[in-house]
């Protein structure tokens, strides 16, 4: 799929918590993309060791993965060497990673808690609440949405109907 980001200035991305769904939308706020997604099993909030995923607003302030072939994992945003499985025991981080860094008070530690939207090897739980407080993606779904946001790019976590 060709990337979209040459036809505009920048990139949104909206996660709302209740759908598990990760929209991709123009700097109009036309939607370009609907991924189903995975956030955290414990629900949400910012409290360090929490393991929840935090709302708010936020930015990409780094990428990872550009080039790693699908279902790489990742260890502390370095790519292993290893292509995780969906019968792998562990909870990996895979193919691509998106960091975020809190905007908002509430949420200014997300960057030290290490929250990220990325790939998984557990892609048939992609839909349910079933993270670590990330935000999972499919692998292919990742790598489109990489390829077409930059570093900078807003983001919104929200739980509201």
């Amino acid at each position: 799929m060709e990337s979209k980001r040459s036809h505009f200035r920048f990139m949104r991305i909206f996660v709302h918590i209740p759908s598990q769904t990760l929209d991709l939308l123009d700097d109009s706020g036309v939607l370009l993309r609907r991924y189903a997604c995975s956030t955290s099993k414990f629900g949400t909030g910012c409290e360090p060791g929490s393991n929840r995923t935090p709302q708010g607003r936020f930015r990409v302030c780094e990428k990872h993965g550009h080039g790693a072939p699908p279902g790489m994992i990742f260890k502390s945003r370095q790519p292993t060497g290893e292509i995780g499985r969906a019968d792998d025991a562990g909870d990996h981080v895979t193919t691509r990673i998106l960091w975020l860094d809190g905007l908002d008070a509430k949420n200014a530690n997300t960057k030290d808690r290490y929250i990220y939207i990325h790939g998984t090897n557990a892609e048939h739980l992609i839909g349910t609440p079933a993270s670590h407080g990330c935000v999972r993606l499919s692998n292919a779904d990742v790598i489109d949405l990489f390829d077409n946001v930059i570093e900078g790019s807003e983001v919104n976590i929200e739980a509201g109907e």
